[in-house]
């Protein structure tokens, strides 16, 4: 991409977000020059193309011409460089991923270092946010893709499911369940619980399993609300209370035997892993292959020494 095209993608991030401040968010620009980037195509054209006379921005009849003119543009560079890149064979170029806590920690580093043995020359840019804010910047076009847990708004992008993500309940090891095959979900209110807090993705599957076994949260000794996953496995592992948890964020723990999976009496807690994709934009050869790699994977080769 050339320095017109740069501009192009400040102008529509602006048009879109109708603000200067969010767009420099967005790109990674200071607001000052933000508004440089536009100035500069407005002195290109010789007309304004946003009109600030209100309190929000819109934009002005050239500006909508502009616009739709942009779209295409870019749209057109990304496919250009899709077909040479077909013809080179080089899959080279870069991708910005936006990921939830848990895929982005645990999950996601070891695929990427596999995938990186094959693509050696693709870059990857790895952000971790949580799924709300991942799904605005992918929809504002920071990120090529996102993977999140959790459910998404399917209006905003394109959600496919790639894994399915099982839910563990952890104990320490010398905890006295450790010594039975299964226990009883509706025996966890006896114990202090420690949660992740409002909003994480995986609180809410742990809600939904409890309600739909008639447990709120307002029935658990809550212990301690956690702000992510490590701090989580460092209580459990210090006693203080229980846990449930991704079986990605575990395995290290579990081979060293430094935390204990319990099975549940009740049915698996499980949620999708979802892949999210722009909704109308053209994907780049290399977040092409990397799609393809993800929903190929050989995700289960990572559990298998997992046996409880």
């Amino acid at each position: 991409m050339g320095m017109e095209d740069h501009k192009l993608k400040v102008f529509c991030t602006v048009a879109e977000t109708k603000s200067f401040s969010k767009t420099s968010e967005i790109i990674y620009l200071t607001q000052p020059a933000v508004s440089l980037q536009v100035q500069a195509l407005e002195e290109l054209y010789e007309t304004k193309l946003f009109d600030r006379s209100s309190n929000t921005i819109s934009l002005t009849p050239a500006g909508e011409i502009l616009y739709k003119y942009a779209k295409d543009i870019l749209s057109l560079y990304a496919e250009l460089d899709k077909e040479i890149g077909k013809i080179t064979g080089l899959i080279k170029g870069s991708i910005t991923i936006g990921a939830s806590t848990t895929i982005g920690n645990y999950m996601l580093p070891a695929i990427i270092a596999d995938f990186k043995r094959t693509h050696p020359k693709i870059r990857i840019n790895l952000h971790i946010k949580n799924t709300k804010r991942v799904v605005e910047l992918l929809t504002a076009g920071t990120f090529d893709m996102g993977l999140v847990e959790g459910e998404v708004a399917k209006n905003k992008v394109k959600s496919e499911p790639v894994v399915v993500d099982e839910l563990t309940l952890i104990v320490p090891p010398l905890h006295p369940w450790v010594k039975r095959k299964v226990v009883s979900i509706l025996e966890l209110t006896k114990e202090p619980f420690i949660i992740r807090e409002e909003g994480s993705g995986t609180r809410q599957v742990i809600e939904k399993y409890l309600t739909s076994h008639g447990i709120s949260i307002g029935d658990m000794k809550i212990a301690l609300v956690a702000g992510g996953t490590a701090s989580i496995k460092e209580a459990v592992e210090n006693g203080m209370g229980v846990s449930i948890i991704s079986k990605w964020a575990i395995r290290k723990e579990v081979k060293y035997g430094t935390l204990k999976i319990i099975n549940l009496k009740e049915e698996k807690m499980l949620r999708n892993f979802s892949l999210l994709l722009p909704k109308n934009a053209v994907m780049s050869h290399s977040v092409d292959e990397f799609t393809s790699y993800l929903k190929a994977y050989p995700y289960e080769k990572h559990f298998i020494d997992l046996k409880s």
